[in-house]
């Protein structure tokens, strides 16, 4: 699956006061056709993609679903496959920041109510970068409740997983065979001295701590302890261990050169650059999950040069399928995002309006470099890869399949197998 995505952030800074709305600067709500368009021109027949959260739940049980009907119905009949982000790093103002239990409670009816109007659409990542959003919340004081303190972090993270895991149940109910794809970072903490050791020990199990939780594997004991120590009750903890739907998921991994940390003596950290790269962190999380494997984010700036970010590209799909040959089952690949973006090079903190030259297309709609290899690498692989991939294929219905008799099958084959009663509890898997 070669993918792409329309980044659709809607952070709040300055203590909830500004709204960072990534569609907005990027013009896709005036353009969204024409970057339909460029998709298809691409060649790429994924896209991860999601109505603006802040201006679709507009309260409980309240939606504008306008922006919406518009652009889905341009995707089904284009026949591009939606990967769909509901959440992405933020929630509309009425329910403030990711310190409100109301997410958690209330969320998985906003996916019900998307799956209702919109019961064609099989793939999603109903929240997206779960650890990164907890973290740049609540644990940096970055965006939305813009605390710094792990008592913040385990309270934005646990409700995140929540509302991901009873967005995913309550999907379920409508589309049986929907498949989720966790877009996650891929993350690794590199000690600088022995004193600091400690300290990258306990960050480089805290980044499994999200994925942990939704696919229902048992935490490690010390970060079971720092959990609890930090606002996580009981019965908490066992909702996601009761509620174990890792069968219906993929593994979604964002890879950048920002993912590995240096780590000093006082456990600060600063960027390490790559070191270990993309195949030995996804094999880490690989062992640890043993799922299918999806590559959902990466990008470069296009520098002076010119090429910087077509050999970028050209590693991470060097990495993809390294991993791939070593019996990983990778499943899809991902240059994200479409159009350039604004404002990531201060992580959404401030609004200045910097284009950051990362994307396929420039904000003018024209071809980059890194646009025109990716072209090139879809065309070459795509028709080579299904005979020899570990994981065949995945089974998505495309749009221009939907209400078909092998639609209608493999629905009704899913359900069958989610009225099955599971063989047994969670257990930790090594």
């Amino acid at each position: 699956m070669f993918a792409t995505g329309v980044e659709n952030s809607v952070p709040t800074i300055n203590g909830g006061r500004t709204r960072v709305d990534e569609m907005a600067s990027c013009h896709h709500y005036e353009r969204w056709q024409e970057d339909f368009a460029l998709v298809q021109d691409m060649g790429i027949g994924y896209l991860r993609y999601g109505p603006p959260i802040h201006t679709t739940w507009l309260g409980v049980d309240r939606y504008d679903w306008e922006f919406a009907d518009r652009t889905f119905a341009e995707l089904k009949r284009l026949n591009i496959v939606p990967i769909v982000d509901l959440c992405h790093f933020g929630v509309p103002d009425w329910l403030g920041n990711f310190q409100n239990r109301a997410f958690a409670d209330l969320f998985g009816g906003y996916a019900r109510a998307f799956a209702e109007r919109f019961p064609w659409v099989q793939l999603y990542t109903p929240v997206n970068e779960m650890y990164i959003c907890a973290t740049f919340s609540a644990r940096y004081g970055w965006w939305n409740e813009q605390l710094s303190s792990d008592a913040g972090f385990v309270t934005a993270l646990k409700h995140i997983v929540r509302a991901n895991v009873e967005a995913m149940r309550a999907i379920l109910e409508i589309r049986p065979d929907a498949i989720f794809i966790q877009s996650e970072s891929s993350e690794y903490f590199h000690a600088e001295v022995p004193a600091a050791i400690r300290p990258a020990e306990l960050m480089n199990s805290q980044r499994f701590l999200s994925l942990d939780l939704n696919y229902g594997r048992r935490v490690d004991s010390e970060m079971y302890e720092y959990l609890l120590d930090n606002g996580m009750t009981r019965e908490e903890y066992h909702f996601f261990l009761d509620n174990r739907l890792k069968q219906h998921c993929i593994m979604g991994n964002d890879y950048y050169i920002t993912n590995e940390h240096r780590v000093d003596v006082n456990g600060l950290t600063r960027p390490s650059g790559e070191i270990f790269g993309y195949s030995e962190i996804t094999r880490q999380y690989h062992n640890r999950y043993r799922l299918p494997v999806m590559h959902t984010e990466t990008n470069l700036v296009q520098g002076p040069l010119g090429t910087e970010a077509v050999d970028w590209l050209w590693k991470q799909w060097a990495n993809v399928l390294r991993v791939r040959n070593d019996g990983v089952p990778v499943v899809g690949f991902t240059w994200y995002s479409l159009t350039d973006q604004t404002d990531w090079d201060s992580a959404l903190r401030e609004q200045r309006g910097n284009v950051n030259p990362l994307g396929l297309y420039d904000l003018d709609r024209k071809l980059r470099p890194v646009g025109e290899a990716y072209k090139r690498l879809i065309a070459q692989w795509r028709d080579v890869l299904p005979t020899q991939s570990m994981c065949l294929t995945v089974p998505v219905v495309a749009p221009d399949e939907e209400g078909g008799r092998h639609a209608a099958a493999q629905q009704a084959a899913a359900r069958r197998m989610i009225r099955t009663p599971a063989s047994g509890p969670a257990i930790q898997e090594n």
